[in-house]
């Protein structure tokens, strides 16, 4: 059987008062008894020791008549008196109270010494119990005989009944008052726990609107006399000032409860206000109702901003052409973007949960297995460009995977971005090509220029020839066949010298800081790829270049991708423009922290066809072309490998790399500017 609350209060209230009873009759008893058994005892030896000293005198005199009437006058003294005898000083019995006649056995039944005042022994005569004392009569010192008294001890056990059953009545009476007082009690702390049960399971199906503990006669603002609304307790009948963070009571301390209770405690409203352990279990039920309520509805609101902000990382990541994707340990995709998903042909369901097994070619998933487990134990990142071929074409995908961290330092993922940088690597094959097919077209006009006098010198010579021939000879056919294979030649190398001649610059007022600001944000993003900052200093003060836009943009464009390929990855490259008022020129200074430019070659950079780099990665033009555009518009390119410290001090240029330096006079007023630089260029270029 289960017992509820109630039973089980009253049950041990009960069971706790029975066994009080119990040990209180029980104790009460023994002492009782006790004090009674001892108050008999001292009776029987007052009785005994005073007939002692009655019956000395007819001892001596052996007067027994005398010694007859005392121990009967001492039988009559009281009903429990039940026998009184005297024995001499051989043991002898000299007068007694029996009518049947002396029991010879009570002589030695109990004995008593010389030096004792008296001995005691309770005797079982098998009707009755009797205290025996004897006391032995002295007179002198000297021992003449013994008295013995017996007492009944029913007449004590009637008063030791008669006491027992009082203090079991009384303690019963107690018991019964106890347990009424104990079960009024029980009864209001099994309300009160009641109403904080129901509460707690209204709390539990969601409303935390409950109120358990009991309004006060007199609030806090009543007591202190406060009028401040601004207080958070002022009004508040329902919460206690001690639970509540932030109150205004000069003598309140700030901040939770942990830390204001030590001074709540002293103060009059916490002392007449605060109750027993029960109101106090309900006020702080209230106070963390009140207390969860808060927290429920900032958690709530923190969701609602987690998911805005999850669905606004969602839709930037999704927005971002990059692709990007999460792994955990075991390799298990655990997020992707759309990009990932188009570039796997998949859906993001048939992403999440899987593992590059499931998605990639068993030979691809081999590499990545190997390059993921070496970026889990060795914690460095992986940057590569990686050449893709399936059923939808080869691309080439620029690629960075890194090891992501909890908050212990401890990899748990691998967070993968990288970009379909196929186009760009179509594009940079047409730019070489159209590199190479810039050098073949000065190489081709170089070897035009030369050819083009021998063979008017060839056809000249072969026209006078045929002046001479005889008409019909083969002498003529054959200065005929001459002059014309001559001017195959000749339309051969004009049709050259049209291919190879460059095309008419357009000048206009340019703004070069405008212009280098549009190169770099077209290649800041794919420099940061591979780590490569872009730090821009502009002088605002420059004033505008006559010059072509475009082919400016392309020397820029030859600078800057000469300054990535010196750096590789992980580097910066610093761009500054400046105007010299004193010299009326502009510089724009290149400056990176790649490997730089040994000694032996940094003269010979410029020249046309000579690359540091491989065959693959550069035709050794670009600096030529950049070049020959600066030296068009009247301004010259150098370059410094280190920078010099005047230079470091002047820009602030790196200690090692390599910085370029364009130099653009400003045409003073009255001379001729840079558009008759170029257009006598032009003719300098394209004259045969």
């Amino acid at each position: 059987m289960k017992f509820g609350f109630r039973s089980k209060i009253y049950i041990g209230m009960l069971s706790l008062l029975l066994l009080l009873g119990i040990v209180i009759i029980f104790a009460v008893s023994r002492i009782l008894t006790h004090a009674l058994l001892e108050e008999n005892s001292n009776r029987g030896i007052s009785i005994g020791t005073t007939l002692a000293a009655r019956v000395a005198e007819p001892i001596l005199a052996m007067d027994f008549l005398r010694m007859k009437n005392l121990v009967d006058e001492t039988v009559r003294l009281s009903d429990d008196i039940y026998y009184t005898f005297v024995l001499g000083a051989e043991g002898e019995a000299l007068v007694h109270t029996f009518k049947g006649g002396f029991p010879v056995d009570l002589k030695t039944v109990n004995t008593v010494a010389d030096r004792q005042q008296y001995s005691s022994r309770l005797l079982d005569t098998g009707n009755e119990l009797v205290y025996d004392y004897a006391v032995p009569v002295m007179i002198g010192g000297d021992r003449f005989g013994t008295v013995h008294l017996g007492l009944l001890r029913i007449r004590v056990q009637k008063a030791i009944n008669h006491l027992i059953l009082s203090t079991i009545l009384l303690t019963g009476f107690v018991i019964l008052i106890a347990g009424f007082l104990g079960t009024a009690f029980a009864s209001q702390v099994i309300r009160r726990i009641k109403i904080l049960n129901k509460s707690a399971e209204e709390a539990l199906r969601g409303n935390l609107d409950v109120r358990t503990a009991p309004l006060l006669k007199k609030n806090c603002w009543e007591i202190m006399n406060c009028d401040n609304p601004e207080c958070p307790a002022f009004g508040n009948t329902q919460h206690r000032c001690w639970y509540m963070a932030g109150t205004l009571c000069p003598t309140c301390v700030e901040g939770e409860y942990a830390k204001k209770i030590e001074s709540c405690v002293n103060c009059s409203v916490y002392r007449k206000c605060s109750g027993d352990e029960i109101q106090g279990l309900a006020e702080s039920f209230d106070f963390m109702t009140l207390s969860l309520k808060t927290h429920i509805a900032d958690l709530k609101d923190a969701e609602e901003t987690l998911k805005g902000q999850r669905q606004l990382l969602k839709t930037v990541l999704d927005a971002t052409p990059d692709f990007v994707s999460l792994q955990d340990r075991r390799f298990v995709y655990q997020a992707v973007n759309k990009a990932f998903c188009k570039i796997t042909r998949k859906r993001e369901q048939d992403i999440i949960g899987k593992i590059d097994a499931d998605l990639f070619p068993r030979q691809q998933v081999e590499i990545y297995r190997q390059e993921d487990r070496r970026i889990l134990k060795t914690g460095e990142p992986l940057i590569k460009e990686s050449r893709i071929t399936g059923t939808y074409g080869v691309h080439w995908l620029h690629i960075v995977k890194i090891p992501v961290e909890d908050s212990d330092g401890r990899i748990v993922g691998l967070l993968c971005s990288g970009r379909d940088i196929t186009e760009l690597k179509r594009i940079q094959k047409q730019l070489n090509q159209a590199q190479k097919m810039e050098s073949v077209g000065q190489l081709t006009a170089g070897i035009a220029h030369e050819i083009n006098t021998p063979l008017g010198i060839i056809l000249g010579y072969t026209q006078l020839l045929m002046e001479d021939a005889e008409s019909g000879s083969q002498a003529g056919e054959d200065l005929r066949t001459i002059e014309k294979q001559t001017k195959i030649c000749r339309k051969i190398v004009s049709d050259l010298l049209e291919f190879s001649r460059d095309t008419e610059s357009i000048v206009s007022p340019l703004d070069l800081n405008r212009s280098l600001k549009n190169v770099i944000s077209v290649v800041e993003h794919t420099y940061k790829l591979d780590r490569i900052d872009i730090e821009q200093k502009y002088d605002f003060l420059l004033p505008l270049y006559d010059g072509d836009k475009e082919k400016f943009k392309q020397v820029f464009i030859n600078l800057l991708n000469n300054a990535r390929d010196a750096i590789g990855t992980d580097g910066t490259i610093s761009t500054t423009t400046r105007f010299d008022k004193v010299n009326r020129e502009i510089k724009v200074y290149f400056a990176d922290t790649g490997c730089g430019i040994p000694d032996d070659r940094i003269d010979r950079i410029f020249d046309p066809f000579f690359s540091t780099k491989s065959v693959a990665e550069g035709t050794g033009l670009g600096l030529s072309v950049s070049f020959g555009i600066i030296r068009e518009h009247g301004g010259r390119i150098e370059a410094e490998s280190p920078p010099s410290p005047a230079l470091q001090a002047k820009i602030g240029a790196p200690k090692q790399g390599t910085v370029f330096i364009i130099t653009l006079p400003i045409a003073q007023p009255g001379q001729a500017g840079a558009k008759n630089k170029i257009n006598h260029h032009k003719k300098m270029n394209t004259g045969s």
